[in-house]
């Protein structure tokens, strides 16, 4: 990928509020603000892949402090357009490294952006970038869905998630790898057009111990923002991770 904004270029970006419809359901994201303007307290919050400012945007309108990072200055032109989008600092750059002044009460990653972290080195940095962050008795939040397996027979590497008579979107895992994609495939005026953007899929238990070797320690795991239980049958989480207070 030669786009300086990776693979959430000004394509991606012009439609990515009504490709993500769903996302922006005010009750998802009135459900996620609430819980993460609970964890912030009086505090600031650091929002890691800040894109549109789908989340920052309305905790902002709550009263949390709001910064961001993020490497698509596509993404971030759409959420300076928004009202209250000038009102946020927002610094271009990796989140995985990209450190900021200050500290926060509540670090966060939504929506499986931890997969846009295609390495599992590149993840444990995001863990450590995330607790260097942090104040005391802080928390780092993520909400990553379950990798899909389960729906994989034997043999079988695929896993569609859209079919219609002029679009086909598809998963492909690499189960030695934990390596994904996310591919689709358009056609627009009888022409086809095929977008492919890789991933890479993490366990629960994995992200437990890239927290432990960030130094942090799980504070709770709910199904999703209004704390249903983690179950096995889950197909997605909300992750809560703390950094001990000195």
């Amino acid at each position: 990928m030669d786009d300086q904004d990776g693979y959430f270029g000004e394509r991606v970006a012009a439609a990515y509020d009504e490709s993500s419809a769903d996302m922006f359901d005010p009750s998802v994201v009135e459900t996620t603000v609430g819980f993460l303007a609970g964890l912030a307290g009086g505090g600031r919050a650091l929002e890691l892949g800040i894109g549109t400012g789908r989340i920052a945007l309305p905790l902002a309108r709550h009263g949390v402090p709001v910064h961001g990072i993020d490497m698509s200055r596509a993404m971030v032109t759409r959420l300076r357009a928004k009202p209250g989008g000038d009102a946020i600092g927002v610094t271009i750059g990796d989140f995985a490294t990209t450190r900021v002044d200050g500290t926060f009460s509540v670090a966060y990653l939504l929506f499986n952006t931890i997969m846009n972290l295609t390495t599992q080195a590149a993840q444990v940095a995001c863990f450590r970038n995330a607790a260097a962050h942090l104040e005391p008795g802080g928390c780092f939040v993520i909400e990553v869905m379950i990798p899909e397996l389960r729906k994989l027979p034997a043999g079988q590497n695929v896993v569609p998630f859209h079919v219609s008579p002029t679009r086909w979107a598809f998963d492909v895992y690499d189960v030695a790898t934990q390596a994904t994609s996310s591919n689709y495939v358009e056609v627009v005026d009888g022409r086809g057009e095929y977008r492919s953007i890789p991933f890479r899929y993490v366990w629960p238990s994995e992200l437990d111990l890239m927290a432990q070797l960030a130094g942090l320690r799980l504070r709770e795991r709910w199904e999703g923002w209004t704390r249903e239980p983690f179950t096995s049958e889950s197909g997605r989480h909300v992750s809560v991770w703390e950094r001990p207070a000195d």
